[in-house]
């Protein structure tokens, strides 16, 4: 059964927190692929808790919220819901989150999120919150009982003027209630302590967890990451088009990843799994018989 345990209280403990991403899937063959793959990761990963993303309009937003109930009640994941601002009045937000707290929910993942397809720029709603600092504000002066996640960018947002001014408004989120950061991925692990010693230094005390995705093609790892280490840049190259070489190198390379994050003290981990299930069961099953998790 769901635990109904706040994810800050997760991360308190000494041994590493492992979660996994869904995203809520557009058409029935997506429902049966993210049913299948979440009986499969229920059953050879056991995470501490998974997340599920959020799109704009209230098609997505409607799914949302259906997959996080049968995560949550068929699976018996702790499930963290992403919530973002795109489209919705403080009205909207304050009954969508009315509706996850009633639906036991205790945990929420506070994004600004991304313009609506077909648009370049974000516009907030005029009666909505503009910047994930001001829902993240909203929920704790309407609601309790929410361990809030916020994002962190070991390779700067994508908007983001300096990597200075990334950091002040992630300081932000964190000094309007953020309970833990969870990081967009990365394959360069030294990007990755960059950032965290720099978030450290500007006074962020909450846990930080690494975001990582297992590398499925080259072309996908080169177009999600502004930064790839030189010897993963080798070996993707010596790889070519091979695909089983490929999936070697990303499971390698992201087991590798896991190992150093642990070994540095970080003591979470969250996978990107793109609904699919394969490559993060290889590398929790080689982690777990390594005796690293």
């Amino acid at each position: 059964m769901h635990k109904n345990r706040p994810i800050s209280d997760l991360l308190a403990r000494q041994r590493p927190v492992l979660s996994v991403e869904f995203f809520p899937p557009k058409d029935d063959a997506g429902g049966e692929l993210i049913l299948k793959t979440a009986e499969e990761i229920r059953t050879y990963v056991d995470p501490d808790f998974v997340s599920i993303t959020y799109g704009a309009g209230g098609g997505t937003r409607e799914r949302t919220f259906r997959y996080a109930r049968i995560l949550k009640e068929r699976y018996g994941f702790e499930v963290m819901p992403h919530l973002t601002c795109v489209g919705s009045s403080y009205d909207e937000m304050r009954e969508i989150i009315r509706e996850y707290q009633e639906a036991g929910f205790c945990n929420i993942m506070a994004l600004r999120g991304d313009p609506p397809k077909g648009e370049t720029s974000f516009k907030p709603h005029p009666d909505g919150p503009p910047y994930a600092s001001d829902l993240v504000n909203f929920i704790r002066q309407e609601f309790s009982g929410f361990s809030l996640g916020v994002a962190g960018y070991p390779e700067i947002h994508p908007e983001a003027k300096s990597a200075e001014s990334d950091l002040k408004y992630l300081k932000l989120k964190v000094d309007q209630g953020g309970s833990f950061i969870t990081t967009q991925l990365f394959y360069d692990n030294e990007t990755f302590f960059k950032f965290a010693e720099n978030c450290r230094a500007a006074g962020i005390d909450v846990p930080i967890i690494p975001g990582l995705m297992p590398i499925r093609s080259a072309k996908q790892a080169r177009r999600f990451a502004k930064v790839i280490p030189p010897q993963l840049d080798a070996l993707l190259d010596e790889a070519g088009e091979d695909a089983e070489k490929v999936h070697e190198v990303g499971i390698d390379w992201t087991y590798r990843q896991i190992c150093e994050l642990i070994e540095k003290g970080f003591n979470g981990i969250h996978l990107y799994i793109m609904n699919r299930s394969h490559m993060p069961i290889e590398v929790i099953e080689r982690l777990r018989a390594s005796n690293v998790l």
